[in-house]
């Protein structure tokens, strides 16, 4: 993976990387080093999204309690207590940097939900083209499987799985996968490429648990799974140096798992192959020759709307001829569609009181079947 050719970085932290191993103090010299390698991406051009752990920890210093030795309740309510520290820790050390962020609180079931994703996307987007800094956060007060489940590897790959990220970089406390658990094994080798994972990768993870994180190889390995099938490469890599992202961009030894598939066109797969249309919208000549040049569909172009659907539901798009031309995830719903069918983009705030985007249907969210 040639990390100068990505476009958009998902970089997971977890618990472990935050805290000082012997005091449980937060790490400031490090979170300082990740924020000068994350303006070290700025000014290369990546956009970045940082998804984060910690809340819990943080919580359970600030009010005196052992993490570890809590119920799940109480590591809800906690972490609504180190949510707050960990945010201010994070904008202290970035501010150095001239970096503004945003937080971003999600569950898992918001990345799986279409429509809760389809605007945890929209917002994302938004603050990268603000250039802002999205930090992502598990939601723990509302949610239960990731304080369980272990680390936030999975929220991870679903976040670059849902914002069509290239690249996922979930850093460790170890190097990468190795070919048996090294604290068992002296002669082990580390694996540095995979491009399948099958019953021999498997059979490799351990179940390796640090004290203030859940997350062992296995949940990494789950997380590559759904980075790889979202077209997205992803690299583990040891994140207990300063500035581990340089250290990876200068080829610090790590293993990377390689999808087959880009980014977008595993979204146009995954468009295509797991939703039935709901509605179809029928378009002129003018938008069928735009969508043959690349461009996306706007209103102006549609001519009629037929069925009932929402926004973030699959539509058919057919010619006049009712030739269908493709599939897409529609802007808009059929009732606000037919309103503002036929006109410009920039009419469509003084129509309906309200703008999601200026396109129907984006080109990243359409499928050309028949063109």
């Amino acid at each position: 993976m040639n990390l100068e050719d990505t476009k958009r970085i998902v970089i997971k932290i977890g618990s472990s990387l935050l805290f000082h191993e012997d005091s449980n103090k937060l790490n400031e010299k490090w979170l300082s080093s990740l924020a000068e390698d994350i303006r070290y991406l700025n000014e290369n051009h990546k956009e970045v999204i940082i998804v984060t752990s910690g809340a819990i920890a943080l919580g359970a210093k600030d009010l005196d309690l052992d993490s570890n030795e809590m119920k799940l309740d109480i590591n809800q309510a906690i972490s609504s207590v180190g949510q707050i520290h960990l945010m201010s820790s994070y904008k202290n050390a970035f501010e150095k940097n001239e970096i503004k962020i945003a937080q971003i609180l999600l569950t898992l079931d918001d990345t799986e939900q279409r429509r809760r994703s389809i605007n945890a996307r929209r917002t994302i987007d938004t603050l990268l083209k603000m250039g802002i800094i999205p930090i992502v956060n598990e939601n723990d007060t509302i949610a239960t499987s990731e304080i369980k489940y272990g680390d936030n590897d999975r929220l991870a790959s679903r976040v670059a799985q849902i914002t069509s990220s290239d690249c996922l970089i979930l850093l460790s406390n170890i190097n990468g996968l190795y070919s048996s658990d090294p604290k068992n094994n002296d002669k082990i080798k580390l694996i540095s490429e995979i491009t399948e994972i099958n019953e021999e990768i498997e059979k490799m993870v351990g179940d390796s648990i640090s004290e203030l994180g859940k997350g062992g190889m296995k949940t990494k390995i789950s997380a590559a799974k759904t980075a790889m099938a979202a077209g997205c490469h992803m690299a583990i890599t040891n994140g207990t140096i300063d500035n581990p992202i340089k250290a990876l961009f200068k080829k610090r030894p790590c293993t990377w798992f390689k999808p087959s598939r880009t980014p977008l066109a595993s979204r146009k797969q995954w468009i295509v192959g797991t939703m039935k249309p709901i509605g179809t919208v029928i378009i002129d000549e003018g938008a069928l020759i735009a969508l043959k040049k690349g461009s996306s569909l706007l209103p102006a172009g549609i001519i009629k709307v037929s069925g009932e659907f929402l926004r973030g539901d699959v539509v058919s798009v057919l010619s006049q001829e009712n030739e269908k031309i493709g599939l897409g995830l529609a802007g808009y719903s059929s009732n606000d569609t037919n309103k503002i069918m036929g006109h410009k983009s920039n009419e469509i705030a003084e129509i309906l009181n309200y703008s999601y985007r200026e396109e129907f249907i984006h080109k990243d969210d359409l499928v050309l079947i028949r063109i």
